[in-house]
């Protein structure tokens, strides 16, 4: 949810050039579902990755748009008249999640209001794609996940990278056994940025700054909701751009250590800290997890480009390495005969998604779990938080994942939770 910096004529110009539809053929043979079985969709926060995400889940005969929401109110209404003068528009994500014509919701809201609007949406009956990190703290991740499986909702974590082929052929590889046994995990991704410090603004109009705010404590307005660099790196809103974008090369180390419901049981690491400005989470960082059989995942940030050798998750055995690169759906491996592998019919296989939208849409309609469901997101989104956790407390901590707790450290477990801004609670 963020202020449009395009003007509105540039706004409709675009619209009119290129319609947020998709065919629904690449679903199946006709592509057309019968009408009983068409998802009515709901999408809550449609700046930046809300308005880049929208188009996927809108498949004509599959899916339907029913109604949009955004604080920014100009936003929401622009929206609407985008998709369909029968597309209805809110400011607040609860009148949308009231209707009971919508079956699923796609929410691309700051980090902040994930869990509590997913998990009001499940409540409510919807099914959710909600877009990475999951959740603020780790009691957060925990309510959401409990709250999907107590209610029997189809769930899809924004982590993306599960949809990618070749990095599900690289886990494949590791889970059976192509570079010998595992000893180490290397996850590289970018680093974040320090801020200026930030004068007070007038609220603008069109925003409801207080509904932004949400569960995030009460300061005066100086422009963070204003698009994703303005609150990315507040401790306020996220962790920092250790979860935003760090949580995709630890989804796929997770998935192919084969601990994607668990998690490590020591980590100790150190960061760079902003000293002043509006930003404050970790410019840089250096965190070491052990995993109860011996695996150790080494987490580091580097400045250089999405696509640079490092960014990704680098799997190393006693038989060689492969590597899910960047975010560019490639793989990398020593020795490279190890690309030519082939997964046989009797070895593990993991769950095949194409299209991450699709594959959602897909879930709805047959009522089966996601390539990556809350749990899931819960586990990846805490190696997020326990890194930040360690870097601030600057010692080892021992952690126990069945209990997701820390071990007899008091100190450390106060940092599992994050008081909220009355009246929000999850």
């Amino acid at each position: 949810m963020a202020s449009n910096h395009v003007t509105r004529r540039t706004f409709l110009k675009a619209a009119a050039a290129a319609p947020y539809v998709v065919a629904s053929t690449t679903l199946g043979a006709d592509g057309a579902w019968p009408a009983s079985e068409r998802i009515g969709m709901g999408f809550i926060g449609l700046g930046g990755r809300g308005g880049g995400t929208l188009k996927h889940f809108l498949r004509p005969g599959v899916s339907e748009p029913v109604a949009v929401c955004d604080v920014w109110k100009s936003r929401a209404e622009a929206w609407s008249r985008r998709l369909s003068a029968a597309v209805a528009a809110y400011q607040d994500f609860r009148d949308l999640i009231a209707r009971r014509d919508i079956d699923a919701v796609a929410i691309a809201s700051p980090d902040h209001w994930h869990v509590p609007m997913a998990v009001a949406a499940v409540r409510a009956g919807k099914d959710v794609f909600c877009e990475k990190p999951l959740a603020l703290s780790v009691r957060e991740g925990r309510a959401l996940s409990d709250a999907v499986r107590r209610y029997g909702r189809v769930f899809l974590h924004g982590t993306h990278q599960r949809s990618f082929g070749p990095f599900r052929l690289a886990c494949e590889m590791v889970l059976n056994g192509r570079i010998g046994k595992v000893h180490t995990i290397r996850v590289c991704e970018r680093g974040s940025w320090a801020d200026k410090v930030r004068p007070t603004l007038p609220v603008p109009p069109e925003l409801d700054y207080d509904l932004w705010l949400g569960q995030a404590p009460e300061i005066p307005y100086v422009g963070q909701a204003t698009g994703g660099r303005a609150w990315q790196c507040r401790s306020d809103y996220t962790a920092g751009w250790i979860s935003g974008c760090g949580v995709h090369p630890l989804d796929i180390a997770q998935w192919g250590n084969g601990t994607d419901r668990t998690g490590p049981v020591e980590i100790e690491g150190r960061g760079v800290y902003p000293t002043d400005g509006f930003n404050d989470t970790a410019i840089d960082w250096h965190v070491e997890m052990t995993y109860a059989g011996g695996v150790k995942l080494i987490f580091t940030s580097t400045h250089k480009h999405v696509n640079s050798p490092e960014v990704g998750a680098r799997f190393e055995g006693t038989e060689g390495w492969v590597m899910a690169h960047g975010n560019a759906s490639s793989i990398k491996a020593e020795p490279q005969s190890l690309l030519r592998s082939v997964i046989g019919p009797d070895e593990i296989h993991l769950v095949r998604s194409n299209n991450h939208a699709i594959h959602f849409l897909e879930c709805v309609r047959s009522r089966r779990e996601t390539v990556a469901p809350a749990e899931v997101a819960h586990r990846s989104t805490t190696l997020c938080l326990l890194s930040d956790i360690a870097m601030r407390l600057g010692r080892k901590l021992r952690w126990n994942p069945d209990a997701e707790q820390f071990i007899a450290d008091d100190e450390a477990n106060r940092f599992l939770a994050r008081a909220m801004r009355a009246p929000w609670t999850v």
